[in-house]
C-alpha cells in the first residue's frame, strides 16, 4: 500500500513540475521576453588547407575586411531568429555585443589570421561597388552580403529542436586596380534536438554555421590562387 502511495505521489509531483514549467513559460512570453546570443566564430580549431597558407610576399601584404551588408528581406534587421515557446508564442533572438554584419567580418578576419595573413584591425565600410572601393586599406579587400541568417528553436517539454540557416555572398577585390577578382555564394545549415535549452545553445548553433560557411569559401583553391596572385605582386 505504501509503495502504491509513493508511486502516486511521484506521478503528481512530476505533473506539478511540468505544469509549473509551462506556467513560467506562459508568463515569460506574455512579458515580451527576448534572447540575446553570441555568434562569434572561433578560428582556433580551424584546419587551414596547405595551399591557402600565407607564404612569400603574402606574409607581409595587408588584407582588409569590410563590414558585411544585411540584405535579408525582413522587417527587423536586428532580429536573427525566433524561439517558439511551449505556449506557441514566438520570441525574438538578437545578437549580443556585436551585430551580425560585424560578426561575419570578424570571423573572416580570424580565419585569415590563422592562415598566416596580415589583416587590418579596423573593419572598413564598403558598398561592394568597384568605384567606391576604399583606398590605402590593403592590397585586397573582402566584403559581402548576408542574404539569409536565422536560428530557431522549438521548445518542447522533454526536448528542444534547433535549426540554423546561413547564406552569404562574399566578394574579393584588388584595391590597386579597383577591380573585383572573385565572387562566391556559400550556404550553411544544421538542425539538432537537445534536452537542454539556453542562449548559449542558440549562439553555438550560429557560430558553428558561420564557421562552416567561412571554411567552405576558403576551401576553394581558386580563392587561394587569386589571393596569392595579388598579395605576392
Amino acid at each position: 500500500m505504501k509503495k502504491n502511495c509513493l508511486f502516486v505521489v511521484k506521478i503528481i509531483t512530476v505533473f506539478v513540475l511540468i505544469t509549473f514549467g509551462l506556467g513560467i513559460s506562459d508568463c515569460a512570453s506574455a512579458a515580451g521576453i527576448f534572447y540575446s546570443v553570441n555568434m562569434r566564430y572561433d578560428a582556433a580549431k580551424a584546419v587551414i588547407p596547405a595551399y591557402l597558407k600565407a607564404e612569400g610576399k603574402a606574409l607581409n601584404a595587408v588584407i582588409s575586411v569590410a563590414e558585411f551588408i544585411d540584405t535579408r528581406q525582413v522587417d527587423d534587421k536586428k532580429e536573427i531568429g525566433r524561439v517558439r515557446e511551449r505556449d506557441d508564442t514566438r520570441n525574438p533572438v538578437y545578437p549580443k555585443d556585436v551585430t551580425q554584419t560585424k560578426a561575419v567580418a570578424d570571423g573572416i578576419k580570424a580565419y585569415l589570421k590563422k592562415a598566416g595573413y596580415k589583416v587590418a584591425d579596423p573593419i572598413v565600410q564598403w558598398d561592394l561597388k568597384e568605384g567606391t572601393m576604399p583606398k590605402g586599406s590593403g592590397k585586397i579587400i573582402i566584403g559581402g552580403n548576408i542574404e539569409e541568417l536565422e536560428v530557431t528553436c522549438w521548445r518542447g517539454v522533454f526536448s528542444h529542436a534547433y535549426k540554423t540557416s546561413l547564406k552569404l555572398t562574399i566578394i574579393f577585390a584588388d584595391v590597386a586596380t579597383g577591380k573585383i577578382i572573385y565572387k562566391s555564394k556559400v550556404e550553411s545549415s544544421s538542425s539538432k534536438d537537445d534536452v537542454s535549452f539556453s542562449e548559449e545553445q542558440l549562439g553555438g548553433q550560429l557560430s558553428t554555421a558561420l564557421g562552416d560557411a567561412i571554411e567552405k569559401v576558403f576551401k576553394d583553391k581558386d580563392v587561394a590562387q587569386k589571393l596569392k596572385e595579388v598579395l605576392n605582386r
